[in-house]
């Protein structure tokens, strides 16, 4: 069985989408599509921009979606996937991929869900940091000792990574427990604010409108969903769980687990970068990974 997997925030470059625009009048036809939905120049950041450009949020979200989509999208008849499954902002791809949701109503939604989680990140000054080494049991129990600050995992990336999220006060207490009860490191992250945490429920009721005037499809294949990382097909199921995803963490690790179970033997990585890949043999060695190729048209 074969699982197409969808990368989410971090993975951008400048210069990322060129090539499709480039090689494909499908993948033309659809970022001027996209330029028009956002009601900017997107294309014109992506290929061309600065890394300070891509960083926006408005931008990163938007350009990461379009490049994993439309990458699936000009593959044609060679994406066959026996399911999908997105690493936070990736499960929307993954979505569309899958004909969940339509090209145009997943961009929508995306850049909503981007500026509604910016609106949130600035209500309030909080962070989320990388801890290393350390098995996932005990820094959930590491974390539960801490009072009066809110710190939560928010992802559980593979065994060994557990990233956290919470106020940046909580964020500096829980790094020097888990010091020093034996992480090999923690790393706080240049980020906005702490996703996957409580801190994002304004984003997760603004974007619960939307989603829920949203359209959703039966899907050409099963999701496994961050929320639960289980198998999921029913259409109200998936708009609850990517509800519930701003402010519950994304258990990644769980998910690859329950895939390979499942009997997925092969992982292509559809989008820009591959650091989903290094995950995915971080949780099973041996398992075949790929990136996604594009062959001109």
């Amino acid at each position: 069985m074969k699982a197409y997997v969808f990368p989410g925030q971090g993975a951008q470059f400048v210069g990322m989408g060129k090539d499709l625009h480039e090689g494909s009048v499908l993948a033309r036809e659809l970022f001027t599509k996209a330029n028009t939905i956002l009601g900017f120049n997107i294309t014109e950041i992506m290929f061309d921009g600065t890394e300070e450009d891509l960083k926006q949020t408005k931008v990163t979200q938007p350009a990461i979606f379009l490049h994993s989509v439309i990458l699936s999208k000009v593959m044609g008849s060679e994406f066959k996937p026996d399911l999908v499954a997105g690493h936070s902002l990736g499960e929307f791809s993954a979505l569309v991929a899958n004909k969940v949701l339509s090209f145009e109503d997943g961009l929508k939604l995306v850049s909503k869900r981007a500026m509604a989680m910016q609106k949130a990140c600035e209500l309030q000054p909080s962070t989320m940091a990388a801890v290393m080494g350390m098995e996932d049991a005990d820094v959930e129990r590491i974390l539960s000792l801490i009072k009066n600050e809110i710190v939560v995992p928010a992802n559980y990336n593979c065994p060994g990574q557990l990233v956290i999220s919470g106020s940046v006060k909580g964020i500096e207490i829980a790094s020097q427990k888990l010091m020093e009860a034996g992480a090999k490191r923690t790393l706080t992250l240049n980020v906005s604010g702490a996703f996957h945490s409580p801190f994002m429920q304004p984003a997760a009721e603004e974007l619960s409108n939307a989603i829920k005037a949203t359209k959703f499809n039966k899907g050409t294949c099963p999701i496994y969903q961050n929320v639960t990382g289980q198998s999921v097909t029913d259409p109200e199921i998936i708009k609850k769980n990517l509800i519930a995803q701003l402010t519950s963490p994304v258990r990644w690790s769980q998910s690859v687990k329950n895939m390979i179970a499942s009997g997925v033997t092969h992982f292509t990585e559809v989008g820009p970068g591959n650091v989903l890949q290094g995950l995915i043999k971080k949780v099973k060695k041996d398992v075949l990974t790929e990136s996604a190729e594009f062959k001109k048209s």
